[in-house]
């Protein structure tokens, strides 16, 4: 069947819930195309499960630092399948309230359930029911990356999914990579008491992190009791007894870790094997990610994509606000509606959170900018010795001919809050004086920004708490 006036999305994920929300709201229907459980991989293997169980795990860490500030908390072991338990809920009422019941809330969305497979141009298979249209968007998403590594395929290992649905905690854990999710679980399991080994081949963790926040998270997770091993190249695994082996050169000297398990935390692939994409005319760049313009268009005519599978920011609501701009190209002729990447923000959920808006330092330079930064370190913070809060940075990249923010990067307590006013700040096109002269609350962990701005004209260590 053809319908011209319906859009055909590919995934049932948040990238594909808010194209088929702002296709109702011009009033045209939708056909949502889902193998797998319906809500993608935020909301069941992905945000949802380990930011639940990350914020658990907080509380242990916290009662362990209470009991060193001598309010005499007792300590027990952790009851994981209670945990667990309590992660499943949260996923489930969130499936069902924000996709399951949105789904029966919405007769202008059919879903059709089965595996989506281009056979032509604007045509979609699902089993034996073939879907025509002018207007597809590709909304698949990601899975976890598996590297080549001589041993992998005998060697039992985890995956960030796999990870999140363990009905018990490992004995001990190696974690090969130091991005975000390698940290985001790392710090996790070693707050349950799961000894943790981080393998990151590069000289520090998160790569593609400005320096300075990662850095401070790095020495943060290290003091927690964390085993972070940089300049890690991976030769090897072997399944050793019960466990598992990785041999490792480190900076060339060759090393074993061994654990009792093992997570490969290396990245996102994309969700497009398979899916017939050579039939639809729609090209892949080196990395197996769908190709887009900025206005999400496909290289193929009628096929826009959107969210993970494009290999972009992989963030939930930004790859929502893809789908949206996706839907409103498709059918306001004219449209060119496109994002502004430079104003979105994105956290990691660590403790302390790294968060970062805008232009690093190196990408402000390349954009042709003359930049002035500033950092300073969580400690110049008055309300990170109220909390203990100590390891951090926060750094401001800036233009030094107009005195314009142009990204703000950050390694604080409670710092995925914080950056939502940066990236107001960069969208609204503020100046560094302006972030200077705008009273922040005292004593709060966002006073940070302030003082950052404060430090691009004023020695810090000059002013008392609330001098102006």
């Amino acid at each position: 069947m053809r319908d011209s006036d319906t859009i055909v999305i590919v995934g049932s994920g948040s990238t594909a819930f808010a194209a088929a929300l702002r296709a109702k709201e011009h009033g045209v229907k939708s056909i949502m195309i889902e193998q797998s459980i319906l809500g993608g991989t935020c909301i069941n293997w992905g945000c949802i499960p380990s930011k639940t169980l990350i914020h658990c795990a907080l509380f242990r860490h916290e009662a362990q630092l209470g009991e060193r500030l001598g309010l005499g908390v007792h300590r027990d072991g952790v009851e994981y399948q209670i945990l667990d338990g309590h992660k499943f809920a949260v996923v489930q009422r969130l499936r069902e309230e924000k996709y399951l019941d949105v789904l029966q809330r919405l007769p202008e969305l059919s879903l059709v359930k089965g595996k989506a497979v281009f056979t032509a141009p604007g045509t979609i298979q699902v089993g034996d029911q073939v879907i025509e249209s002018d207007r597809i968007l590709i909304a698949t998403g990601g899975h976890p990356r598996v590297p080549k590594i001589p041993g992998l395929e005998k060697t039992p290992y985890l995956t960030s999914k796999s990870a999140l649905l363990l009905k018990s905690l490992p004995e001990s854990l190696t974690i090969v990579g130091g991005g975000v999710i390698a940290l985001e679980l790392g710090q996790m399991f070693l707050r349950l008491g799961v000894p943790v080994t981080i393998l990151e081949h590069g000289s520090r963790v998160l790569p593609a992190v400005e320096a300075e926040p990662a850095l401070a998270l790095q020495k943060a997770l290290e003091n927690e009791g964390m085993q972070v091993v940089v300049g890690a190249a991976v030769c090897s695994t072997a399944r050793d007894g019960d466990g598992v082996r990785v041999e490792v050169l480190v900076d060339g000297e060759p090393r074993e870790f061994r654990s009792q398990q093992l997570l490969i935390a290396v990245g996102t692939a994309p969700a497009t094997e398979g899916i017939g994409l050579e039939q639809a005319g729609v090209e892949l760049d080196a990395r197996g990610f769908i190709k887009v313009d900025r206005e999400m268009r496909t290289t193929a005519p009628g096929v826009w994509a959107a969210g993970d599978v494009t290999g972009g920011m992989q963030i939930a609501t930004v790859g929502a606000r893809e789908g949206i701009a996706a839907v409103e190209n498709m059918l306001q002729a004219g449209c060119h509606c496109a994002l502004d990447y430079e104003s979105l923000p994105m956290a990691i959920f660590t403790d302390p959170e790294v968060a970062m808006v805008g232009h690093g330092e190196e990408s402000a330079k390349k954009a042709g900018f003359d930049v002035e930064c500033q950092t300073i370190p969580a400690s110049a913070i008055p309300k990170a010795h109220v909390t203990g809060s100590l390891d951090g940075a926060v750094k401001i990249v800036a233009d030094r001919a107009t005195d314009r923010i142009l990204g703000v990067h950050l390694c604080l307590h409670r710092g995925a809050d914080i950056i939502n006013e940066a990236a107001l700040a960069i969208r609204c096109r503020m100046t560094v004086a302006e972030l200077a002269d705008t009273l922040h609350v005292y004593p709060s962990m966002g006073e940070g920004l302030r003082l950052c701005a404060q430090a691009f004209k004023r020695d810090l260590s000059q002013l008392s708490c609330c001098a102006e």
